[in-house]
């Protein structure tokens, strides 16, 4: 799944995004250039899901190279920083953006960045879980210092997008989906579904290069034919 991080200079996007993937606050995080990559694989329920995660930079003169990154994104990031109120007030423009560019059934979450710092607060809960609202967003609050709810955005979005795949609303073989599956899924749906390919052997075997932690090796499926004609 490929998700962007967006919003204005200055709010979190970085530090949130490098605690989700190394699980370390960022003590002297720098602006970012253009946009920066990273991934990570999450677990829902028995399913291993591989997150392409791009972050991007909020100053103006980046954005003709960073809107081109929102193309096939299946998941958006708007963040803002809560104790400046000037990075909650662009946020329509941000998602207006987002709404024309990414997939057409992307989701979309908003995160109120650094709330840990209370008592320098400009923008409140409800005022920002209102906007939110209004726009059919779903809204939370996070603090890359204190872990608060440093994964719920991520996490969320995925779940979502499993949900639009499984009700029919998103279609991963779409152009532009911004969903994949990877090779072992599409060779197990299609000897499933009774396709006939092997690797050099009639009887339907099929030798596959693992990969995993512990290392890589060539293992042997069968997918063959047995009584009365049943996959076996």
């Amino acid at each position: 799944m490929k998700f962007v991080i967006i919003g204005e200079s200055g709010t979190g996007k970085s530090c949130l995004l490098h605690h989700f993937v190394r699980n370390t606050f960022r003590e002297q995080s720098a602006h970012t250039i253009g946009v920066e990559f990273a991934s990570r694989i999450v677990k829902i329920g028995d399913r291993r899901i591989k997150l392409q995660l791009w972050d991007t930079a909020g100053q103006e003169r980046f954005r003709s190279v960073t809107r081109s990154y929102y193309r096939g994104a299946a998941g958006v990031i708007l963040v803002f920083d809560i104790t400046r109120r000037c990075t909650f007030s662009p946020l329509q423009r941000w998602l207006d953006d987002a709404r024309a560019l990414a997939s057409p059934q992307a989701s979309i979450v908003l995160v109120g960045a650094k709330c840990d710092r209370e008592e320098d607060r400009e923008v409140s809960w409800d005022e920002a879980s209102r906007w939110a609202a209004e726009r059919q967003l779903h809204y939370l609050e996070s603090s890359s210092l204190t872990a608060y709810q440093t994964t719920a955005p991520f996490l969320h979005l995925t779940r979502s997008i499993l949900l639009s795949i499984e009700s029919g609303l998103l279609d991963p073989s779409s152009p532009g989906s911004g969903v994949s599956y990877g090779d072992r899924h599409l060779r197990l749906r299609r000897a499933r579904s009774g396709s006939t390919w092997s690797d050099g052997d009639e009887s339907g075997r099929l030798s596959v290069l693992l990969m995993s932690e512990e290392g890589r090796g060539r293992r042997t499926l069968w997918f063959g034919r047995g009584r009365g004609g049943k996959c076996c």
